[in-house]
């Protein structure tokens, strides 16, 4: 089981307990917006974890002449 499937369970499991345990909809619905965000934060986040540096050589060297006044 990779740690993206583990975090997505622990979110879908922490919705679970919230939908049974927060009875205020307007409280129910904040927390579960927010673990949504954690949720998608997370899946966004794969891919930097999955390759590190992801910037390419061009990308850097487009910054570079960019920054440089001229």
């Amino acid at each position: 089981m990779s740690r993206l499937t583990a975090a997505m369970l622990a979110y879908v499991g922490l919705g679970v307990l919230t939908w049974l345990t927060i009875t205020d909809t307007r409280l129910r619905a904040g927390t579960l917006l927010i673990l949504g965000l954690f949720a998608f934060k997370s899946w966004v986040r794969r891919n930097d974890v999955m390759h590190p540096g992801g910037e390419s050589e061009t990308d850097e060297s487009e910054a570079e002449q960019v920054s440089k006044p001229m």
